[in-house]
């Protein structure tokens, strides 16, 4: 089992950047692969970004990709969601969802993931 908070949304202008962080409970954090999701307000939840156990591979929506960047620390436990360039359809609400896996994996939809936390609010202004 892993515990999962979210922190660093906020209010930013368009253009301007915000930095997301998961913060993960627990000694096996480097075990799950983790993701990150959005969800709009009368939108389903939707793929943000996705990185393996290692860190050595991620994988992005087109609608963020070159943009946003996923990483890891796995050893603060910590999976920052780098975000540039925001765009006022960047609002929504950011998840970050973990997957235990012994695999060396992403996951780009939600089915695969066990655990999410509870959400952070980006709000980008035009």
């Amino acid at each position: 089992q892993v515990q999962l908070v979210e922190s660093g949304g906020g209010l930013v202008q368009a253009g301007g950047s915000l930095r997301l962080s998961c913060a993960a409970s627990g000694r096996t954090f480097s075990s799950y692969a983790m993701g990150w999701f959005r969800q709009a307000p009368g939108k389903e939840r939707e793929f943000v970004a996705a990185i393996n156990r290692s860190g050595g591979s991620t994988y992005y929506a087109d609608s963020v990709k070159g943009r946003f960047t996923i990483s890891r620390d796995n050893v603060k436990n910590t999976v920052p969601l780098q975000m540039n360039s925001l765009k006022p359809e960047d609002t929504a609400v950011y998840y970050c969802a973990a997957k235990y896996t012994y695999l060396s994996s992403y996951y780009t939809s939600m089915k695969p993931y066990d655990y999410w936390g509870q959400g952070t609010q980006v709000t980008v202004s035009s």
